[in-house]
């Protein structure tokens, strides 16, 4: 069986980091990505994402990208049923991120300029700019 995504899209929020009951550390955001088609006459339309991601990959989410960023999400889709407050079964989908990867520039995100010109970011702080001579291949 195959169950396979890969998804490149905007984050409609900033993520927040969560801890299940027994500190497992999990994330939920919205990827919103754009159809590959629209018809004639009228814009493409966007679809609205939900992806979750645990452990190690929650945490670097929610460290390193922000509300507004093109990122992009290696995972499969699962399903989940449930029954919400009112007693209504109510069914989830959502993708289960392996990974999640940055899409563009640091320089190219307006968003994350406004975050770090308040205080909110500082996206220098933990990367070191290397040139192709340092690379190792």
């Amino acid at each position: 069986m195959l169950n396979n995504v890969c998804l490149m899209g905007r984050l409609t929020a900033a993520p927040e980091l969560r801890h299940t009951e027994s500190g497992t550390p999990v994330c939920s955001f919205t990827l919103a990505t754009q159809r590959n088609y629209a018809p004639s006459g009228q814009e493409r339309q966007s679809d609205f994402i939900d992806i979750v991601a645990w452990q190690k990959t929650a945490e670097f989410v929610t460290r390193y990208f922000d509300k507004g960023q093109l990122v992009a999400v290696e995972g499969s889709i699962q399903t989940r049923s449930y029954t919400d407050r009112e007693g209504n079964k109510r069914k989830a989908v959502e993708v289960l991120a392996n990974s999640v990867h940055f899409a563009e520039k640091r320089n190219a995100e307006p968003n994350r300029q406004a975050a770090q010109n308040s205080g909110g970011y500082n996206s220098n702080a933990d990367f070191e700019e290397i040139s192709d001579d340092d690379l190792p291949f």
